[in-house]
């Protein structure tokens, strides 16, 4: 079959649309402590920035026909989800196998502590672009399948021909576009608090990326707006 290369994509009409979306501003940012890194499994809440993203994350999203809203156990989550569950009327679903990866003894904001510090171990994690570099972290393999299982859920429970929203952590959208496009580990690490990035599978089980970090919905979200009060966690 010939494809014209100057014709628009356009995802097969049994294709499942999901957008992965990298939770709000979580942890200390609004107290002035540092913003957070990579969170791994510490459940800690959105900063005031974080609801602030959220609602325009909402109104961005609320056009686009979803069937379905996912989340991970991890409250910073289900808090970003929340005022787009709420203009849609979507019940979140947990996916536990999208929580952020397992930074083993760095858990709690010792990854923060270390990459301030710029730790040999940090450089090493990044050079070699394994999280399991840290001790007792979750090994790469592990992460790597249950990722994809938890894509694999979330494709299923959308089904063909539909759009769904994902909202999870930036190590899992990472990964997601790194079994999608085969690149390096880390070549898609840096993903902004409440980004898109749209993934398609196609009924072959085949992931396509469409787009990533995409931030057009928070061009009006200053966050030097919370020195002065004028945003405020809901």
């Amino acid at each position: 079959m010939l494809r014209d290369p100057q014709r628009p994509f356009a995802p097969p009409p049994d294709a499942t649309e999901l957008l992965l979306v990298r939770h709000g501003s979580a942890g200390g940012l609004a107290s002035g402590e540092p913003p957070d890194l990579v969170g791994g499994h510490t459940d800690v809440p959105l900063a005031a920035l974080g609801h602030v993203q959220a609602r325009a994350l909402a109104a961005r999203l609320t056009a686009v026909t979803l069937t379905g809203l996912f989340v991970t156990p991890l409250r910073r989550t289900a808090e970003t989800a929340a005022p787009l569950a709420a203009s849609t009327g979507l019940e979140p679903v947990v996916v536990p196998e999208l929580r952020e990866v397992f930074l083993g003894d760095w858990e709690g904001g010792e990854f923060a502590a270390r990459m301030e510090r710029r730790d040999p171990v940090m450089v090493e994690v990044f050079t070699r672009q394994r999280w399991d570099v840290i001790p007792n972290a979750e090994p790469a393999e592990d992460f790597a399948a249950r990722v994809r299982r938890g894509l694999e859920t979330v494709a299923s429970a959308t089904g063909p021909g539909a759009a769904a929203v994902a909202v999870v952590h930036g190590g899992i959208v990472a990964e997601a576009c790194r079994q999608a496009t085969g690149s390096e580990p880390f070549a898609f690490i840096n993903v902004d608090n409440a980004s898109i990035t749209r993934l398609v599978r196609l009924a072959t089980g085949r992931w396509l990326l469409l787009g990533f970090n995409d931030t057009a919905h928070l061009a009006h979200v200053d966050a030097e707006a919370l020195t002065d009060g004028r945003l405020r966690a809901e």
